[in-house]
């Protein structure tokens, strides 16, 4: 019968703490590195870690499950009516088509089947623009105003 102590370490790597240095092993597969490597690799793998944290909570927010696009679940004021006049008509007709397909399947307890869940891929900031062009544009009246 074997225990982790029978085991040799397959990685180790030494800190310099004051003047005493101190030997840290694990029982991981081998690897090998240096820091300047780790450094160089570092904002490519957490760019890839940051994409998945955002598919996991795009997926959990729920939104999604009943075909509604991130942008359909901004909170309606003065600003985003006013954004959402200015939106292209056809997009306007999507956007009312997900917004009463989300509250008939919200009614009915029910969400959308997996094939037609929107996709955080698909996902599309069709309001953001012209949203901010409006907070722009109410800033520089408030600015104009003022004087």
């Amino acid at each position: 019968m074997y225990s982790l102590s029978d085991c040799p370490p397959l990685m180790s790597f030494t800190l310099n703490t004051s003047n005493q240095s101190e030997v840290i092993s694990s029982h991981n597969p081998p690897l090998s590195f240096t820091v300047s490597n780790m450094a160089s690799r570092a904002p490519a793998q957490a760019g890839k870690f940051l994409v998945g944290i955002r598919k996991w909570y795009y997926g959990m927010c729920g939104f999604n499950k009943m075909g509604l696009m991130r942008d359909d679940t901004i909170y309606e004021d003065s600003d985003v009516k006013e954004a959402l006049k200015r939106l292209p008509e056809h997009m306007y007709n999507d956007r009312m088509f997900r917004m009463k397909r989300a509250m008939d399947l919200s009614m009915k307890m029910q969400i959308l089947p997996k094939d037609q869940w929107t996709k955080y891929e698909e996902e599309v900031n069709y309001l953001t623009p012209y949203l901010e062009e409006v907070i722009r544009e109410r800033k520089e009246r408030e600015e104009w105003m003022k004087k």
